[in-house]
Formats: C-alpha cells, sequence, structure tokens
C-alpha cells in the first residue's frame, strides 16, 4: 500500500520597517501585534505535538532584520519576548529554508546580485536561528529560473520549492501525477532537487480549509501515482485572519492541524506528514525536468509572467534602475580596486561602497513592487541614497589620481 506524505510549509515575511511602522500608526497598531502572535502560535503548538508535527518555515530577510532589531525589540517587550522566540525556532523540530537577504524576485533582479542576497540571508539565518545547514531554498515569492541553479548549489542548497505549473517533465506525464514528485534539474553544469508546490491546495491551506476536506483531496489528487507520492503546500503563514486570528478553534492551528495530528496520532489519517529531508532520503529522485520562469500565483496575476512585480510603467522603470545601479556599483569597485595603493583612506571609501551596495540590495525587495507603482517609490529613495554613497567615492578617487 503506498504512502502519501504531505510536505507543509509556512512564509514569514513583513516589508522592511513594517512592524514598527503599524505599531506607531494608531489605526494599525493591534495589526502588528496580530503579526507577532502568529510567529508565536507554531512554538506554543509543537510543544503537545512534536511527535507527529512536520513542519517548514521560510523567514524573509526582511523580517529577521526587524527581530534583530534593538528599537523593535524594546517595542514590543510587553508583546512578546523576540529573543524568546528566536530561541524556540533554535530548538523546534521544524525545518527552516534558506533565502534571500531583501526577499528580491531573483529572475527580475541583476544576476549578479543573487550570490550577494543568498550569502547576506544565510549569514543572518545562522546568526538568528542558529542552524549550520539550510537544505532547502524558498525563493521570494516563489520567483525561479533555471539559471539560478548554479548560485543555489554553490551555496550548499539540496532542494529548491518551485510552483508545479512550471515544471515541463522530459517524458510525456500525466498533469495529475508531475504534481506529487521531487525532480533533478540541471543548468551550466550545477544540479539541484526540485520540489513542486501544489497550486490549489496551497491556495486553501491559506484561505481556510477543513480537516476532512483536505484528507480527501489528497486521497483523491494522487489515485494516480503508482509510488509514494510527495504532496507540497506552502503559504504565507502570519497574512490573513486564518493565521492570525486569536480565537484557536477558528484558526489554521486549532481548527485544521490540530484535529489532523490527532488522527495522525491515532493512526487513522489517509497520508503522513512528512519533512521534505525525511522524504528524499527515502525517495531520492531520478527524472529530470526543466522548470519555466515564473513566480507563484496572487490574487490578481497566475505568475508565469512577473506582472504582480512589473505590470506598469513605473514598475518596469524601478527595475531598469536597479540593474543600472548594480552596474554603476561594480564599474566604480573596478576604479576603487585599481586606485587602492595611492588611496590614503581605503578602508573609509570601501565601506562607503559597502553601504551604497547594501542600498542596492534593499531597492531590490519584493514589495517595492508588489503594489502596483504606489511602492516603487521607495526602491527609489534607496538608489538614491546608493548614488549619493558611491558617487561619493568616485569623486574622491578622482581628487586622489589628481594628485
Amino acid at each position: 500500500m503506498k504512502i502519501i506524505h504531505h510536505a507543509l510549509g509556512l512564509h514569514f515575511h513583513q516589508p522592511l520597517g513594517n512592524l514598527l511602522a503599524l505599531h506607531h500608526d494608531p489605526t494599525q497598531s493591534w495589526e502588528a501585534t496580530q503579526i507577532l502572535r502568529s510567529y508565536e502560535r507554531p512554538l506554543h503548538f509543537v510543544k503537545d505535538w512534536s511527535d507527529v508535527a512536520r513542519l517548514h518555515f521560510s523567514f524573509s530577510g526582511t523580517l529577521l532584520r526587524q527581530l534583530e532589531d534593538p528599537a523593535v525589540r524594546e517595542t514590543f517587550a510587553d508583546i512578546v519576548d523576540i529573543e524568546g522566540l528566536l530561541e524556540g525556532y533554535r530548538r523546534a523540530p521544524f525545518e527552516i529554508v534558506g533565502s534571500g537577504l531583501y526577499h528580491p524576485v531573483y529572475p527580475l533582479i541583476p544576476n549578479a546580485d543573487w550570490d550577494p542576497q543568498t550569502e547576506n540571508w544565510l549569514a543572518l539565518g545562522k546568526h538568528l536561528l542558529g542552524r549550520e545547514w539550510f537544505q532547502g531554498f524558498w525563493p521570494p515569492e516563489m520567483g525561479f529560473c533555471m539559471e539560478m541553479i548554479p548560485m543555489l548549489a554553490r551555496h550548499g542548497f539540496r532542494y529548491v520549492l518551485v510552483d508545479s505549473y512550471y515544471i515541463k517533465p522530459k517524458r510525456e506525464m500525466r498533469w495529475e501525477e508531475m504534481r506529487y514528485r521531487p525532480y533533478l534539474a540541471r543548468h551550466g553544469g550545477a544540479e539541484i532537487i526540485v520540489i513542486p508546490r501544489d497550486r490549489e491546495l496551497s491556495d486553501a491551506q491559506e484561505s481556510g480549509l477543513d480537516p476532512g476536506w483536505f484528507e480527501h483531496e489528497l486521497v483523491e489528487r494522487t489515485k494516480w501515482c503508482d509510488w509514494p507520492p510527495l504532496v507540497t503546500t506552502w503559504t504565507d503563514g502570519d497574512n490573513g485572519g486564518w493565521f492570525r486570528t486569536g480565537d484557536w478553534e477558528a484558526g489554521f492551528w486549532g481548527h485544521f492541524l490540530q484535529p489532523t495530528l490527532q488522527k495522525h496520532r491515532e493512526g487513522k489519517l489517509a497520508y503522513r506528514p512528512t519533512h521534505i529531508p525525511e522524504y528524499l532520503d527515502l525517495y531520492p529522485p531520478t527524472e529530470e525536468v526543466e522548470v519555466h520562469r515564473g513566480a507563484w500565483n496572487t490574487g490578481d496575476h497566475w505568475g508565469g509572467d512577473f506582472m504582480q512585480w512589473t505590470g506598469s510603467l513605473l514598475q518596469k522603470k524601478g527595475f531598469d534602475e536597479i540593474a543600472n545601479a548594480s552596474r554603476y556599483y561594480r564599474q566604480v569597485v573596478r576604479e576603487f580596486d585599481s586606485a587602492k595603493p595611492t588611496l590614503t583612506d581605503p578602508e573609509e571609501l570601501h565601506d562607503l561602497l559597502l553601504q551604497g551596495y547594501e542600498a542596492i540590495l534593499r531597492a531590490e525587495t519584493s514589495c517595492n513592487f508588489y503594489w502596483g507603482s504606489s511602492w516603487v517609490s521607495r526602491s527609489f529613495d534607496d538608489l538614491e541614497q546608493a548614488y549619493r554613497l558611491i558617487d561619493n567615492v568616485r569623486a574622491r578617487i578622482a581628487e586622489s589620481s589628481a594628485l
């Protein structure tokens, strides 16, 4: 008898500065409290269900930056002990996956910025979440393209989450069975395992679902599979009333997950909650696929054309300016390296360059582009700061050369 495996993932993300911004707005301060409480619930839950719970979490770098901020910790000290919260995640039996520091849509930003976004998240994630190795990678907004594979392999990732809509098998395969197994994907001499996320079941997970309905759906959707299928669902875990409500019986944890795991504990559940690495150890993939460029679906767009982030002229202009700034930064770095032996203050100029580049990486955050044109100005503000810093370095290099 085949065993149906289910990998359940939740993504935690807040735009940079959002927690303090909500707190300082009298009409929205309650929302910051709800968000922080949503990060506590998995820790409370797992105390009683660690024998059967198998949960995956992705933390955006912009959220981690806020959780390490002393001002955030002090502001919300009467609501949650943030250091204690992070210590809980360091100790909990969760599978935590890596991501990008400023939550960029990777296929839309310069390839040269992929490594820094990933390296910086890994440094922060290891520090705050206490993991030496993150086996999986959650692409922000599930934005993925095959060209990312060598970068992910360099950083030691074993698998990457992709939306099932973009899987292209090398052989004919039923759509019903295509979504429920891991695959190998290769590009540029590198290889990674791709884990398809079931889009429709993930939509249900985010909006609210009945445990009995979900169990029936898993059985029906995998009845064509003649192998132990892996059904993966992944959604935001801190947005919407389903995850934020303080009414335990009405929310995700009390209404859906607790009765599900109780049934599993009693040996009556038709599927098995599974961590992705556990499944891969048992059933390593052998089939190779291509993966089309794309992102996850949003309320307005299907994701394959990235229109959520590039639909307006101003959004497109924002990404053009990011590419220009990234190239300019690297040009000035080359000039700095050439002039370095003659500079009197190379350390200071190097620091200014790093600050400028940090502003460029910050400008790439997906939230700046998600809301149509309304937040793109935030990206331009960061780019203006980057240009001021990098122009300063270039001017001082020129002054030094003229002496």
